[in-house]
């Protein structure tokens, strides 16, 4: 049997292993079941993975601006069921590296990336206790990668996304300094029963992503910018 599906079964149970951290990131020696951590609030390693499409939905090149990948989380999550976010984030089950972590993309929404496909944008701290009897305390790997699929070709996992949304990624950041009150993009459904993909217009509002306090969206968004633009950014902490 495949790792990922071995992985998907524990994940079902609750069972899978992280390993637990203090909140500095120092490793505190111990393993614990994925919903004791998140019943406990124990600080464990996630990464986020922002996605950059460097084709439109019909496949040409965009020369004129980026625009950038969010994902549609499954209504049947426990956590900001039916929320966008970042296109891919997950968990670090216990005694990953990076490139195990990694994963995540292509179980999510079907993108392989290896380490050498991705570049580091920062490191966040996060503590989200919204949905009863969560704590979830996230040390996030933030990760940028680009690719030339269309918006077409991605395969999104039926049980985890529901949706794909491309944003024009200077719209994208006006939102989220909430500069506008909407922007428009791309909305990839999910497959009709003929395995037809659908590609529409879609107007999108801050408040349909999962909640961000703390300035993430915009921090990584003009992070992002930056480095397209070929100017030199350090690698930033928030939190």
């Amino acid at each position: 049997m495949a790792c990922a599906t071995l992985g998907r079964m524990a994940a079902q149970d609750g069972d899978e292993l992280f390993d637990i951290f203090d909140r500095t990131g120092k490793p505190l020696g111990q393993r614990k079941a994925r919903r004791l951590v998140h019943r406990d609030g124990d600080w464990h390693r996630s990464v986020h993975v922002w996605v950059i499409l460097e084709r439109e939905s019909d496949g040409r090149r965009t020369d004129a601006e980026p625009w950038v990948l969010f994902q549609q989380r499954s209504p049947d999550k426990d956590t900001w069921p039916g929320a966008f976010e970042v296109a891919v984030s997950g968990h670090y089950r216990a005694g990953e590296d990076l490139a195990e972590a990694l994963r995540e993309a292509e179980e999510e929404i079907g993108l392989p990336l290896a380490p050498g496909d991705v570049l580091r944008l920062g490191t966040r701290r996060h503590r989200d206790d919204h949905a009863p009897g969560i704590v979830d305390c996230e040390l996030q790997d933030v990760l940028l990668a680009t690719t030339r699929r269309a918006l077409t070709a991605f395969r999104p996992d039926p049980d985890e996304v529901t949706a794909l949304l491309s944003l024009p990624l200077n719209a994208a950041l006006r939102l989220v300094r909430g500069e506008v009150p909407s922007v428009s993009g791309l909305m990839r459904q999910a497959p009709d029963a003929a395995g037809a993909v659908t590609i529409a217009p879609r107007d999108v509002q801050l408040d349909e992503f999962v909640a961000s306090r703390d300035g993430y969206y915009e921090r990584a968004l003009e992070s992002i910018r930056r480095r397209l633009a070929g100017e030199p950014q350090a690698l930033w902490t928030l939190g």
